[in-house]
């Protein structure tokens, strides 16, 4: 176990971590941050923090799930000093086919995924967070409340509340479109 490695003094161990989870905690954190650079912060941060608190891990063999969290709290930290109402979400092609949109809303073409990012970023971030762990993520409800704390049916709650915002900000851009 990788975990076990790295806490046994192999530090070297912890670039397989890295490398393990980069790419989906890239994902979540560019769907929750809406640009590169703020993901990309959030994401060394998550890291940084997780590494020097790899003592406290309790499960280490769950240690996607531990980190996610540490992730999904800084995403929210840093998104909360930024401010909601800034958020920019990037029409950057490569960046939009990098980051895969939740299969419940896929579009086909670009135009589809700048729609659907835009609706995302009108979701509050609490509700955006409930939504891409469940559908981007693709993590059951019990995995949900293990990463951000909050209880099944609260996240039952937010996910529907969140399908039924962007169906209605989706409806909106298609009758004004």
């Amino acid at each position: 176990m990788v975990v076990r490695r790295v806490l046994d003094g192999d530090t070297e161990a912890y670039r397989v971590l890295v490398g393990r989870y980069r790419d989906r905690f890239a994902r979540f954190a560019f769907r929750m941050l809406g640009n590169r650079e703020d993901a990309e912060d959030a994401l060394q941060d998550a890291f940084v923090r997780a590494y020097r608190a790899l003592p406290q891990c309790a499960e280490p063999d769950r240690f996607d799930n531990w980190c996610f969290r540490i992730l999904a709290n800084r995403c929210r930290t840093r998104g909360a000093r930024r401010g909601r109402h800034e958020a920019t979400f990037s029409s950057n092609e490569l960046a939009l086919a990098r980051a895969p949109d939740p299969s419940a809303l896929q579009g086909d073409g670009l135009a589809e995924r700048e729609e659907i990012a835009r609706a995302l970023a009108r979701l509050d971030p609490v509700s955006r967070e409930a939504f891409l762990l469940k559908y981007l993520e693709e993590m059951t409800y019990d995995e949900m409340a293990a990463v951000t704390g909050e209880g099944v049916s609260a996240l039952k709650m937010r996910v529907k509340r969140a399908c039924e915002r962007l169906r209605h900000i989706l409806l909106e851009a298609d009758h004004v479109g």
